[in-house]
C-alpha cells in the first residue's frame, strides 16, 4: 500500500503524521511511504533520516495525495487542502468534523474514507488516540494560562503558584477528564489552588483519589460554577463529546462575572468550545483576544507547539491501528476492529458518525452498513 505523509499547513502546526521510525516500520512490511519534502522538519526530523528509512521523499503535496492511498495527517484538512482530496483516499487524522460542516460536505462530495483519531473508540470508552493529545494538551493550556495572566500579555499580572505571604491564584477546571486530571496536575504542580467542575461524580471522586485534599471537586450547577467563576484567575475548558459539538456551559452572563485580567483557556475549540464568549479559533502568533475584560485563549492545535513529544506520543498511539489497515486493508481493518469501525466519519459519501450527522442535521448512515455497501 502506498501511505502519503503531507507537510501540516495549519498555523505554527509543527508536528508531523509519522517520524522515520514509523516510516520504517511500514517500509519493512513492504509499503511505500511519501513523504512531503520538510514535513518531519518542524519536529526534528530531518528528510535524510526518511530516506534512511525507507521512505521516498517529493517535492509538493500535490505529489503526496496524487500518489498515496492513505493519508496520515495530524490535522483536518483545511480549505487549501481540499482540491487533493480523492474518492480513492483514506484520511486518518484528527478530524473534529462537529465544528467544521464545510470539511463535512467537502469529505462528502469527493466520497473520501476518512477516519478521526479522537473517534476511535475501545468498548470500554476510552479513546486511545486523542489521549496522548488530551494529557498534552492539559498541560499546556495550563502553561499557557499562566503566562498570559502575566501584565505583558494583558493578564491581571497574578503569579499562580503565589509566593509565601501572597496567595496562589485560583484555576478552575471545567471537565474531569483527561484533559481535565492533566490540568490539575499542572495546576497543583505550580501550587495554584484548583477546582475541578463536572457532572460525572465518578469522574470527580477518581481525582479526588488521585489527588487528595490538593484539589477541590464540584457537581455542575449554575449556582456553584458562579461562585467558583467570580474567584478564578484561569479557567480552563475541558469539556468532550466524543465526536460531537462541545456543549456550551458557561455563558455570555458567566464570563462578565470574572474579575477583569482573568483568562479563559478553551481546549474544547476543536469541537466548537464549551464557553459561549469563544467566537473564533485563535493561534499562537496572536493567542488571546479581551472580551468583558477577560483573555480568551482559543487555540485549536495546542499540542502543535511541542511538536517532538507531541509527535513520538501521537505515533506510539496510531502506528498499530495505521499498520492493521495497510496490511489488511482499510475493509478489512474496519470489519476487524470495532474500535477502529468508531473512528470512521465518513465512507465513500456516507456520514458514518451519528454525533457530526445530529450536529448539522445530515443524513446518518451506519457505519458497518456503509463498509458493507461501499467496498
Amino acid at each position: 500500500m502506498i501511505i502519503g505523509v503531507p507537510k501540516e499547513v495549519k498555523s505554527n502546526e509543527n508536528r508531523v503524521g509519522l517520524t522515520p521510525n514509523g516510516a520504517g516500520v511500514l517500509a519493512k512490511k513492504g509499503h511505500l511511504v511519501i513523504v512531503e519534502k520538510s514535513a518531519g522538519s518542524g519536529s526534528g526530523f530531518s528528510d535524510e533520516e526518511y530516506i534512511n528509512a525507507g521512505a521516498l521523499i517529493v517535492a509538493d503535496a500535490s505529489k503526496v495525495y496524487n500518489d498515496a492511498e492513505v493519508i496520515v495527517k495530524v490535522k483536518e484538512p483545511i480549505k487549501n487542502e481540499y482540491k487533493y482530496l480523492m474518492e480513492k483516499h483514506v484520511i486518518f487524522t484528527y478530524l473534529h468534523l462537529a465544528a467544521d460542516k464545510r470539511l463535512v460536505e467537502e469529505l462528502l462530495l469527493k466520497k473520501v474514507t476518512s477516519l478521526g483519531y479522537e473517534t476511535v473508540q475501545l468498548e470500554n470508552g476510552y479513546l486511545p488516540l486523542l489521549a496522548p493529545m488530551s494529557e498534552i494538551a492539559g498541560r499546556m493550556a495550563v502553561q499557557t494560562g499562566a503566562m498570559l495572566l502575566q501584565k505583558n500579555y494583558g493578564g491581571s499580572g497574578v503569579l499562580l503558584s503565589g509566593v509565601p505571604g501572597v496567595v496562589a491564584g485560583e484555576v478552575l477546571i471545567l471537565g474531569g477528564g483527561t484533559v481535565g486530571k492533566n490540568a490539575a496536575k499542572i495546576a497543583i504542580g505550580l501550587g495554584a489552588r484548583v477546582t475541578v467542575v463536572d457532572v460525572d461524580a465518578l469522574k470527580l471522586r477518581e481525582l479526588e483519589d488521585v489527588f487528595g485534599s490538593a484539589i477541590d471537586t464540584i457537581i455542575y450547577n449554575t449556582h456553584s460554577v458562579i461562585e467558583c467563576i467570580r474567584r478564578a484567575d484561569l479557567m480552563i475548558g475541558a469539556v468532550l463529546v466524543p465526536g460531537g459539538a462541545a456543549p456550551k456551559i458557561i455563558t455570555e452572563d458567566m464570563v462578565k462575572a470574572m474579575k477583569n485580567g482573568s483568562v479563559i483557556v478553551d481546549v474544547a475549540i476543536d469541537q466548537g468550545g464549551c464557553i459561549e464568549t469563544i467566537d473564533r479559533v485563535t493561534t499562537y502568533d496572536k493567542p488571546a483576544y479581551i472580551k468583558h475584560g477577560v483573555l480568551h485563549c482559543s487555540i485549536s492545535n495546542i499540542p502543535g507547539a511541542v511538536p517532538k513529544t507531541s509527535t513520538l506520543a501521537l505515533e506510539a498511539a496510531t502506528l498499530p491501528y495505521i499498520l492493521e489497515i495497510c496490511q489488511k486493508g482499510i475493509e478489512g481493518a474496519l470489519k476487524g476492529n470495532s474500535a477502529l469501525l468508531k473512528g470512521l466519519n465518513t465512507c465513500r459519501g456516507k456520514l458514518t458518525c451519528r454525533a457530526v450527522a445530529d450536529t448539522f442535521d445530515l443524513e446518518y448512515t451506519d457505519a458497518m452498513t456503509a463498509v458493507e455497501d461501499a467496498f
